[in-house]
């Protein structure tokens, strides 16, 4: 059975889909982008970018009883590639050593609102 995750310490949904969803004990957390939900509104440059997003993601997991310990998988869109070693530190800095989660990450042409940064996750509550 499906149960979906929802918290007022992300952003809410901009269209029909939901934050996360918990299936059988997986957590499917939608790509989220840098905006604060405290305010609404969109962080800027990449750096603060990959922050908000990080801690997007930290509060639907813990929403959900997780960590980041708890992530198997990552989806990283950027809009330029050139971003890359900015994002990967500060990514990094939010994972345990020794647990990163396997990953892929993509340059696109677009990301929703214009953004630099888009992350989702998969995650396992054991």
């Amino acid at each position: 059975m499906k149960e979906i995750i929802s918290t007022e310490n992300a952003p809410a949904a901009i269209g029909p889909y939901s934050q996360a969803n918990l299936v059988n004990g997986v957590l499917y957390i939608s790509g989220q982008i840098p905006i604060d939900p405290q305010t609404g509104k969109l962080v800027d440059g990449i750096e603060k970018e990959t922050h908000q997003v990080m801690k997007n993601l930290a509060a639907i997991l813990e929403a959900a009883g997780m960590t980041f310990k708890n992530v198997v998988k990552t989806s990283i869109f950027l809009k330029s590639m050139d971003d890359f070693a900015q994002m990967n530190e500060i990514y990094a800095s939010y994972l345990e050593e020794g647990s990163y989660p396997a990953r892929e990450t993509v340059q696109v042409a677009c990301l929703p609102k214009n953004v630099n940064v888009e992350i989702s996750m998969i995650a396992h509550k054991a």
